[in-house]
């Protein structure tokens, strides 16, 4: 609560001070309007004048939202600031939200450091629900993350996982940051897929790890209370810097899309016609999209660059973390790892190289990558959904402009639905009742979220996913440096993700060196 507290209003005391008298009149315009009478919010703890339930928000939300609904129930309402938050946590309410009112939530309240990453909401996570979205979301699923586009680029996901195993072979004796590699591998594969640019020799470590940085800075900023997105009017002064600090690193990444954006178009001036077999790349794609595209919804150079933001970045850390979670928990369950590696000999074989078109056939792998995405899902509370208009919830009055939470992460860990739910059991998936998916269709596990909001990056993440842990596990054994314990924990953001990196041992299965080449 302190840190939490210093960090709010250290930076601009005096700024908060003389607005004092703003927020009062604010506040006690939303008191009356909460208890007017007709608008029957869900249950809630007590706050303090202005502020709100702010100051005692526990900064690991999702595990904080789930403390709350033991005594508040599966719905419950927090005042922040001059906002209204609304906590889901159960199936059933979840249902209500994503599936039964779907159109009436499927808008987003974009947080202000959001804004200016995805330049002005103009992405595909952040755009409100209308014909704009709907574009957005056929241009990423048809052309970039459909069945046919995947297949199409197989040979880039290969040729980077080959690197990936050939460079952790380099390492054999010493020790890998596993998270930074699956990074890197993923970042290499978007950008080649994006406009075929790739990182390469002694640059692997070093710039991945300095993309990875941004990339988690740009995360942990979107996780941070700020005061701009509680109270609107404020936003403008950016008291906590929050915006400030988003800009820069958005400032580095414009640029890079920039330079890139130039050089491509400076070479089709050049070279006259495109040649298409060389520049099938999304790029390309959507540079043609931009000046043929339909006139009535125009996709311009601005949704061009959100989108290149959101694959760089949604793209590779939150499919770089899940990695890393099912890496860690084999590590910390050898006879998982163990079942993994006999599966894979069994498909593969002991001196084969892996190919995607195995994956299929990994039903115990798959078993595990669900489990880790149920103890785990990459975004514990989704992205916050925002109605359109009132609504009632479980007996209850959302109002219009509530920002509403699922806490997937809390329902994953429901004990009515799922024995012994903090034990890591890749078992629970091998049930032959268990027909669990990522559709989104089945409120006891919806790792992707539902709805028209669900995420479009789905079967990239599932190929990536799988493709990357099938490889490493069969390529190499993995274990701690000697000495070192796992740490499980979890650290909060817009992404979860380990709190402490996993640094493993890798040492190599095979006498065939050809899979290491």
């Amino acid at each position: 609560m302190a840190e939490l507290w210093s960090e709010l209003f250290s930076p601009a005391s005096l700024v908060t001070c003389s607005l004092a008298a703003v927020f009062i009149v604010l506040y006690l315009k939303l008191l009356v309007r909460w208890k007017n009478g007709s608008l029957r919010v869900p249950p809630g703890p007590r706050g303090v004048p202005l502020l709100g339930y702010l100051p005692f928000l526990d900064p690991e939300l999702h595990s904080g939202f789930a403390e709350l609904a033991k005594t508040y129930g599966p719905i419950l309402s927090l005042k922040l600031g001059n906002k209204l938050g609304i906590v889901v946590t159960s199936s059933s309410l979840a249902k209500e939200v994503l599936r039964d009112h779907d159109t009436t939530f499927a808008n987003r309240d974009v947080p202000a450091a959001a804004r200016v990453i995805s330049y002005g909401g103009s992405d595909i996570a952040w755009t409100p629900h209308g014909p704009e979205w709907r574009m957005l979301r056929k241009v990423c699923v048809r052309e970039m993350l459909g069945t046919a586009s995947l297949d199409s680029v197989y040979y880039l996901r290969r040729r980077e996982m080959r690197a990936t195993v050939s460079h952790i072979y380099s390492k054999v004796g010493g020790t890998v940051n596993v998270g930074e590699q699956m990074f890197l591998t993923i970042l290499n594969v978007i950008t080649s897929m994006l406009w075929g640019g790739t990182v390469e020799g002694e640059e692997r470590t070093s710039i991945g790890s300095e993309f990875r940085q941004v990339v988690g800075e740009i995360t942990e900023l979107l996780g941070k209370p700020n005061l701009s997105d509680f109270f609107p009017g404020l936003a403008k002064f950016d008291v906590q810097g929050l915006q400030r600090q988003m800009k820069g690193l958005f400032l580095r990444f414009d640029g890079i899309f920039n330079s890139i954006i130039e050089h491509r178009l400076k070479k089709d001036r050049e070279g006259g016609k495109v040649d298409e077999e060389k520049s099938k790349d999304f790029l390309q794609f959507m540079l043609k999209l931009k000046d043929e595209g339909d006139q009535k919804t125009p996709f311009t150079m601005v949704h061009l660059k959100a989108l290149l933001m959101d694959m760089v970045v949604g793209g590779t850390d939150t499919t770089s973390n899940m990695i890393e979670w099912a890496m860690a928990h084999m590590v910390d369950k050898p006879v998982v790892m163990k079942k993994v590696q006999d599966e894979l000999e069994r498909v593969v074989g002991r001196g084969n190289i892996v190919e995607e078109s195995h994956v299929s056939k990994l039903h115990y792998l798959d078993a595990v990558v669900k489990e880790v995405l149920r103890l785990h899902p990459a975004l514990p509370l989704l992205v916050p959904h925002c109605p359109s208009q009132s609504c009632t919830v479980g007996g209850y009055t959302i109002p219009e402009g509530s920002r509403v939470f699922v806490n997937v992460w809390a329902i994953h860990r429901d004990p009515s639905i799922w024995p012994s739910p903090l034990e890591f059991d890749p078992e629970r998936f091998t049930q032959p009742t268990a027909k669990w998916d990522y559709s989104g269709n089945d409120f006891h596990y919806f790792p992707f979220g539902s709805g028209r909001r669900i995420c479009a990056g789905i079967t990239m993440a599932q190929r990536m996913m799988m493709y990357a842990l099938a490889s490493l596990v069969h390529s190499f054994d993995w274990s701690l440096p000697q000495g070192e314990k796992l740490d499980l924990s979890e650290k909060f953001g817009i992404v979860i993700k380990k709190a402490i990196p996993l640094v493993a041992v890798p040492t190599p299965r095979s006498f065939n060196l050809d899979l290491y080449k």
